[in-house]
């Protein structure tokens, strides 16, 4: 009996140091885990705070101004029109001019908070009209309902498919692509081509591929909670694929709706 509960003891001591030992071999990868987190979230933060003080920027020193500009305009015509009446015409020519100017830079940032096509056709007509032209064919397939998806899962699916095909078109305009998304508890998207994918080395001699646009679909993706992976496939061809949680952006529109900060 002795024996038995000696070898026992020699069997669970082994055990807890194989796990003790297994448990410290893993802090490492955590750490690196932790980190790599930490940075994905500040890059995330400073991108959006890089957006908000943009359009801070045009607001205040853009289309402020324009407009204050245009009620003195308004105010010098109602003077002229008092005074000098032939000369009304003139002032209300450069006041449509300035107008017309001032109604596009606000369409301009309508445009850069959310795409007008996404009201206008939804979200799968939309990317079949984006992709038209793009290269020799685009197939684009929804597998499943793509209605009463959450506005922030739209916008950066459109996002990151835009920024897939617009890559097509600059560097495979005689490849095929296909556009695939599906969902259940998340959106799946897949945008594949047949180009020459991404070479990890300029070819002769050119500049590198910028991949400020990679990073930007990986960065639309995890503010939702998501991935963003980009691979060249085995024979030609690069693959972007992304996952968008349902559930998170749901809770991302109801806590701006309560005032919430993202």
């Amino acid at each position: 009996m002795r024996a038995v509960l000696a070898r026992a003891a020699v069997l669970a001591g082994a055990f807890a140091a194989g796990a003790v030992a297994a448990h410290a071999a893993s802090i490492p990868h955590l750490l690196r885990l932790t980190a790599d987190l930490q940075r994905s979230r500040e890059r995330i933060l400073a991108s959006s705070e890089e957006e908000r003080r943009q359009l801070r920027h045009d607001l205040h020193d853009g289309l402020g101004p324009t407009l204050a500009s245009l009620a003195m305009s308004l105010d010098a015509a109602r003077i002229t029109l008092a005074g000098e009446p032939e000369r009304m015409d003139p002032l209300l020519a450069d006041v449509r001019d300035r107008l017309a100017t001032a109604v596009g830079e606000i369409r301009d940032l309508a445009h850069g908070l959310r795409p007008p096509a996404l009201d206008d056709l939804g979200l799968v007509a939309a990317i079949e009209a984006f992709a038209e032209g793009c290269c020799e064919r685009v197939d684009v397939r929804f597998d499943g309902d793509p209605a009463g998806l959450p506005a922030a899962v739209e916008v950066a699916t459109y996002r990151i498919v835009q920024e897939a095909l617009t890559n097509v078109r600059r560097h495979a305009p005689g490849s095929t692509a296909l556009v695939l998304l599906s969902r259940d508890t998340e959106l799946h998207l897949m945008v594949a081509d047949t180009g020459p994918g991404l070479p990890d080395t300029p070819r002769n001699g050119g500049a590198p591929r910028s991949r400020r646009g990679l990073e930007a679909m990986k960065e639309w993706a995890a503010e939702l909670g998501g991935g963003c992976v980009i691979t060249s496939r085995t024979g030609g061809g690069t693959v972007v694929t992304a996952r968008l949680p349902l559930a998170s952006a749901e809770y991302h529109r109801a806590s701006i709706g309560r005032g919430g900060r993202r």
